[in-house]
């Protein structure tokens, strides 16, 4: 069945190709504005002097949002681009664009370029395959949240900068101690409420977020993190807030956090890996860098985070001569040295075992502490069921209503019962709306 989100115009791959061109062109929209924006163009410039039959054309298409809204504007009008880069909360949107996608593992078969799924990072791959483990999109930036922290405040209050907390109860502790040190005013913020309090919470202990493997086996999945882990930990961090421990940062990105990290506000952070370049250029003191906390008391924790950022979904409707070009900027995408240097430059990440290996080699994991955290969370543990990430039509919309619920708690509006059980059934209405659409 198709989805009616790319529906309005009919596409279908062009069968009977012409002969390969000079510099045929491929169009990249993307969401990676400043400093990224400038590395993701160098990418596409390095392939392009690498060869001389294809030239990749990025193009700045604003916020995740705005560049899928953009493309799917741009389908209808039979003028999409040939590379979409989407967040990982739009990808069971764009499985269920069926007949708009053109998977990458048929492309790259298609094409005869070489492709092996098994070079990629398991938790990686896992996040974007079909039911059958067919790769859907091609990973380009991944990352997961990990713990930013303050290691002058930590030495001020006494703590040991070296060993950052391990569980949420040593977070309490850690942080009640910098404030009554008076070292600082705050223990820990956190960005992306949605993404590190629930989404990743629940894989890191283990526990589903919905039915269905967390939405993977099939659109009729239910949301069911309306447990009491969640619930208490969500009126955790409001008594936390209460006293002075944890500080709301804000709902969706969570704007307000990060800048009460570099104004040493508050000593702990929690935030995207993709954020390290950003959080030492932005800090006038030594960062540290730790895993995510747990509750020990939960059997099977800590179990492996689950990723955010986004990959590059192939749209149909081009040429088999463009396709080919697609086909082979993936593969020098794949290449270790390119993977390692992206990832180095921007802390998303390596997607491949080889470019995490040449990485290590080239001893940037110990010339650099703490870098190696993302990819040590993401690899702890075989992804489970719980912990292989999750594909919600919808999301993008239910995040914002898992952000509103979780920000009532922090007013003290709702408890986190109440707030986990509106989120629950609220996210469900709007999950049944996707899956009616797909009939």
């Amino acid at each position: 069945m198709r989805s009616t989100l790319f529906a309005a115009t009919a596409m279908t791959l062009v069968i009977g190709t012409p002969a390969l061109q000079a510099q045929t062109q491929i169009d990249w929209w993307h969401a990676m504005g400043g400093e990224l924006g400038e590395l993701l163009e160098g990418v596409a410039e390095g392939f392009n002097e690498s060869q001389s039959d294809f030239r990749v054309v990025p193009s700045f298409r604003g916020t995740y949002a705005e560049a899928m809204t953009g493309a799917i504007a741009a389908f209808r009008a039979n003028q999409q681009p040939h590379i979409l880069q989407v967040f990982e909360v739009g990808t069971g949107t764009m499985m269920g664009a069926e007949g708009a996608i053109y998977p990458i593992y048929q492309l790259m078969a298609d094409n005869d370029v070489a492709f092996d799924p098994s070079a990629y990072l398991d938790t990686i791959v896992s996040y974007y395959t079909d039911p059958e483990g067919n790769m859907l999109s091609f990973p380009f930036n991944s990352s997961t949240p990990i713990m930013y922290y303050n290691r002058d405040i930590f030495e001020a209050a006494g703590l040991d900068p070296d060993t950052p907390p391990a569980t949420w109860a040593e977070m309490e502790a850690a942080s009640l101690q910098i404030i009554e040190s008076g070292a600082a005013p705050c223990g820990f913020t956190t960005s992306w409420p949605s993404w590190l309090m629930l989404e990743n919470f629940t894989a890191w202990h283990n526990v589903p977020l919905s039915t269905q493997s967390n939405g993977f086996e099939g659109f009729d999945a239910e949301f069911v993190f309306n447990t009491e882990l969640v619930s208490t930990h969500w009126d955790n961090l409001k008594a936390w807030q209460d006293a002075g421990a944890f500080r709301w940062g804000g709902p969706g990105p969570g704007p307000d956090a990060a800048p009460l990290f570099y104004a040493a506000e508050c000593a702990m952070f929690f935030g995207s890996s993709a954020s390290r370049a950003g959080v030492l250029n932005n800090s006038d003191f030594e960062v540290g860098f730790g895993m995510q906390p747990y509750y020990d008391t939960v059997e099977g924790a800590p179990q492996n985070t689950i990723i955010g950022g986004a990959t590059l979904w192939v749209l149909t409707g081009h040429d088999d001569a463009e396709y080919q070009g697609i086909a082979e900027f993936f593969e020098y995408l794949s290449q270790p040295e390119v993977q390692a240097k992206w990832h180095q430059d921007t802390g998303y990440l390596p997607i491949t075992q080889a470019s995490y290996d040449l990485t290590m080699e080239q001893g940037y994991y110990d010339e650099n502490p703490g870098s190696d955290i993302s990819i040590r969370q993401m690899t702890l543990n075989p992804p489970t069921p719980n912990s292989s990430g999750l594909r919600f039509g919808n999301f993008v919309q239910i995040r914002d209503i898992i952000s509103e619920e979780m920000e009532s708690v922090m007013s003290g509006a709702k408890t986190g019962q109440q707030a986990t059980d509106d989120a629950v059934r609220r996210g469900n209405v709007l999950l049944r709306e996707f899956e009616a659409s797909m009939n």
